[in-house]
C-alpha cells in the first residue's frame, strides 16, 4: 500500500507500509497468537462484566458506572485494536495502509488515555466516599457523569493531536502495529511525549497516590477507634472496592510503564538503540490491561464475585445474594433514573 506514502512525506526513514519488518514471520505469528487469545479473553470477560451490570440492578452504583466505562475502553481495544494488529502480524507487516494506521493508533491511544482518566475518577470517588463523606454525599449522578465525560474528552484531545500534526502516528519497527511515531524524535514528538506523560501519567498517578494514601490513613483511624458502627458505611464493601481500585492502579502502572520508557528513551536518547524486543513488548504490555481488569473485579470484590457466580448458575433470586442490609453512601446507592 504505497498509495498513502505521498501524503506522508515524513515517512522516509521509517518502515514503509507493507515493507520488511524487523522480525521473522515466526515471531509475528507468535505475537498474533497472543493477540488473538488475549482478544477473545478480553471480549468475553468484559462482556460478562457488562451483562452482570445489566442483570443486577443493585450493582448500578455511581462507582460501578465508572467501571462500566472502563469495560467499554477494554472492549474497544480488544474489539478493534487486537484484530487489526493480529491480521497485520499474520501478514508480516502493517496491512491497512496510511489511513488504517492513523485510525488504529488513534483508537489505541484514545482507549488507553480514557482508561487512565477513568481510573483517576475511581480514585477520586474512593477518596470522597471514605475521607470526605461531607462532599461525597453531595455528589449527584450529574457530578459523576461530568467526571466520566471529562475522562473521555481528555482522551479525545490527546489521541487526535498526532492526526492534526502534533507528533504523528506510524508503523513501529515491528511493522505490524501502529503507534506514536517515536523514531522521528523531533521537537514536535518530544513536546507531545512530555505533555502526555505529564498530563496522562504523572498527574493521574499523583492524584491516585494522594487519594489512596488518605483512604488508607482514614481506614486505619476508623479501625483503631472502633467506631465503624457509627458511620453509615457498609464498611467491608468499601474496603473491598478500595482494595480492588488499588490493585487496578498497580496493574495499570505495570502495563503502561514499558511504553512510557520507550517514549522517554526516544525523546532523550537514540531511538535506533531501542532494543527490538522492548519495542514489541511495550505496546503488547500496554494492551494487556484489557483482560486483567475483569479478573481484578472478580478476585477483589465480593459483590462482583457473587454476581458473576449467580450469572453462571443462572440464579433468579439474585437480590438476596447481593444486597446488604446497611444504609450506604451515595456512591454505593443504585442509580435511579
Amino acid at each position: 500500500g504505497s498509495s498513502g506514502l505521498s501524503s506522508a512525506s515524513n515517512f522516509s526513514d521509517d518502515v514503509p507500509y507493507g515493507g520488511k519488518s524487523a522480525f521473522t514471520q515466526l515471531e509475528h505469528n507468535i505475537v498474533a497468537g497472543y493477540l488473538i487469545t488475549a482478544g477473545v479473553i478480553s471480549l468475553a470477560s468484559n462482556i460478562v462484566v457488562l451483562l452482570m451490570f445489566v442483570k443486577f440492578k443493585e450493582l448500578r452504583t455511581a462507582t460501578n458506572a465508572i467501571i462500566i466505562n472502563l469495560a467499554f475502553t477494554d472492549i474497544g481495544v480488544a474489539g478493534i485494536g487486537y484484530p487489526m494488529s493480529a491480521a497485520s502480524d499474520l501478514h508480516g507487516s502493517w496491512k491497512f495502509g496510511y489511513t488504517g494506521c492513523q485510525i488504529y493508533a488513534a483508537l489505541n491511544i484514545f482507549f488507553g488515555m480514557a482508561s487512565i482518566g477513568l481510573l483517576t475518577v475511581v480514585a477520586i470517588d474512593r477518596y470522597l466516599t471514605i475521607c470526605r463523606p461531607d462532599i461525597g454525599q453531595k455528589m449527584t449522578v450529574r457530578s459523576y457523569t461530568l467526571l466520566i465525560v471529562a475522562a473521555w474528552l481528555n482522551a479525545v484531545f490527546w489521541s487526535s493531536m498526532p492526526i492534526v500534526g502534533w507528533a504523528g502516528y506510524a508503523p513501529d519497527p515491528t511493522g505490524a502495529t501502529c503507534t506514536i511515531n517515536w523514531r522521528q524524535n523531533d521537537a514536535s514528538f518530544i513536546s507531545y511525549t512530555m505533555a502526555v506523560i505529564a498530563v496522562n501519567f504523572v498527574m493521574p498517578l499523583s492524584v491516585m497516590f494522594y487519594c489512596y494514601y488518605n483512604v488508607s490513613v482514614t481506614m486505619k483511624r476508623y479501625k483503631a477507634s472502633n467506631c465503624l458502627d457509627s458511620i453509615n458505611l457498609d464498611w467491608s464493601d468499601q474496603i473491598d472496592v478500595t482494595k480492588m481500585s488499588v490493585v487496578m492502579i498497580i496493574m495499570f502502572l505495570v502495563a503502561w510503564s514499558p511504553y512510557s520508557m520507550v517514549c522517554l528513551w526516544a525523546s532523550f536518547g537514540d531511538p535506533k538503540k531501542i532494543p527490538a524486543p522492548m519495542a514489541i513488548i511495550a505496546p503488547l504490555f500496554a494492551k494487556s490491561s484489557t483482560f486483567y481488569n475483569p479478573c481484578i473485579y472478580v478476585v477483589a470484590n465480593k459483590k462482583f464475585r457473587r454476581a458473576i457466580m449467580g450469572m453462571i448458575r443462572c440464579q433468579t433470586r439474585q437480590r438476596i445474594t447481593i444486597n446488604n442490609q446497611v444504609p450506604m453512601t451515595t456512591s454505593q446507592l443504585p442509580l435511579t433514573q
